[in-house]
């Protein structure tokens, strides 16, 4: 496992980290036992980077990390939470002091703690970001020790871009990968010159990009690729990137053949993710051990040839670009 410096926390995360909504909620059954040992299978993985929210499964994946550091006691394990998606209503004035405080304090008894490592604000609506007496009040909370640091969890560009006007904010979580590649357009070079942390979230475009799914693949009630296919529960953008499933499986189709020996589709997407220097860590999920294992394998492959990127990023201005580029 490699590590970056995650912008100016002095934390150094593993470049493949560990996404922890499957594990709460949202993505079909799951048992805590088989996610625990997920979740020892990434740490023996050299995995010390976990990001969680307060809203996964109302709290269950926050409480699973917490008994992962108790088991792993001693053990270097950053843990990223967030908050905001608690709000019945998503409205600037839902982040208010009063609630946010509220939110604040449950993560830290979830997760067992006297001090959060990391809390970002969850997709919080846009106009927020045009408010800074909501970053001022998580400024109190770094004064106070209740967070060391803090940063944002953004659906689109422009909501990236505004948010590291503040002096505060030390990280950003975006959706990248390689169905959506319009982060790297502008963004990644502001980010560098203010040496903020970038997490790339969706790596695999809600496993799409795993490249075991099929025009006969369902999914549960329970599991968002299902239900939120078009944006019915939050963002259309948070499921196979926004786009459709058959557009998606095409493009697959395409990027099948270029995968190099050795490597499977999805360690072929994580590892183009780390192809872009701005990015700390791509956050990938994983429900049970042997998804982690591999998804941190990426790590140790050698960096794709220029030819390889060139072919994938043909495959997007022709399939994807048109449809998503300027949306998110």
């Amino acid at each position: 496992m490699n590590y970056r410096k995650l912008g100016k926390t002095g934390y150094e995360v593993s470049e493949i980290s560990f996404g922890a909504w499957a594990i709460g909620a949202e993505w079909g059954d799951v048992k805590d036992e088989e996610s625990l040992a997920a979740l020892h299978t990434a740490v023996d993985a050299g995995v010390n980077f976990f990001d969680t929210a307060d809203v996964y499964g109302d709290g269950r994946s926050e409480r699973l990390l917490a008994q992962l550091k108790k088991d792993r006691a001693g053990e270097n394990i950053i843990i990223a939470t967030k908050a905001g998606r608690r709000l019945p209503l998503q409205t600037v004035d839902g982040y208010s002091r009063e609630n946010l405080t509220e939110f604040i304090d449950r993560s830290l008894k979830n997760l067992d703690t006297d001090t959060l490592d990391l809390v970002q604000l969850h997709c919080p609506p846009q106009d927020a970001y045009y408010h800074p007496e909501i970053f001022g009040i998580m400024d109190d909370f770094v004064q106070e020790g209740k967070i060391r640091f803090y940063g944002v969890s953004v659906e689109r560009v422009e909501e990236a871009v505004k948010a590291i006007e503040y002096p505060g904010v030390q990280t950003v979580q975006i959706i990248f990968n390689i169905f959506r590649q319009r982060p790297a357009d502008l963004f990644f070079d502001l980010a560098e010159q203010k040496n903020i942390g970038i997490l790339a979230r969706l790596p695999l475009s809600s496993g799409m990009l795993s490249g075991k799914m099929s025009k006969e693949s369902t999914f549960s009630k329970d599991d968002h690729r299902n239900y939120n296919r078009h944006g019915e529960a939050f963002d259309v953008g948070e499921t196979f990137s926004g786009i459709d499933f058959e557009t998606g499986l095409a493009a697959v189709e395409e990027l099948r053949p270029l995968v190099p020996a050795g490597m499977t589709m999805a360690q072929l997407a994580l590892r183009w993710i780390l192809m872009f220097d701005a990015v700390n860590c791509a956050i990938p999920g994983a429900k049970n051990p042997a998804q982690a294992e591999g998804n941190a394998k990426a790590s140790d492959f050698p960096p794709l040839s220029e030819e390889l990127m060139k072919k994938i990023r043909d495959i997007y201005e022709a399939r994807i670009k048109p449809l998503v580029h300027q949306s998110w």
